[in-house]
């Protein structure tokens, strides 16, 4: 697993490779969201701090796997709007890719502000 670190704050996790991982986190579309994504009324990525990927810790890992599990019994579950502390999202619109790895799930390890949605 691969974390995005942005001015030594810890933005994401990602369960793929290496190569996976700076594919998504420096991809346009993934700038241009986190670019438009808020926490605490702040942009997660200023457009031009340096989009560092390194190796996540074990508690990044965790958190991952918790928000992931969490995600799975949700679906049998009601929503509770303040049950999750880490955003979940599944690229799950793109093909497996050339050696049939399966799409990589990211964690957001900040909360987002829910009214810096992005703009459909």
């Amino acid at each position: 697993m691969f974390t995005l670190e942005i001015d030594g704050v810890a933005i994401a996790v990602i369960n793929g490779s290496e190569e996976v991982a700076r594919d998504l986190f420096t991809c346009d579309g993934f700038k241009d969201d986190i670019q438009a994504m808020k926490s605490d009324g702040k942009v997660l990525w200023n457009g031009t701090s340096p989009l560092k990927i390194r190796p996540a810790t074990e508690e990044e890992t965790e958190i991952f796997e918790d928000a992931l599990a969490e995600d799975d019994s949700e679906e049998d579950e009601p929503f509770e709007p303040d049950a999750r502390h880490a955003e979940t999202a599944s690229n799950d619109d793109e093909e497996e890719d050339e050696d049939g790895e399966d799409d990589a799930d990211i964690v957001f390890l900040v909360d987002i502000d829910e009214d810096a949605g992005l703009d459909s």
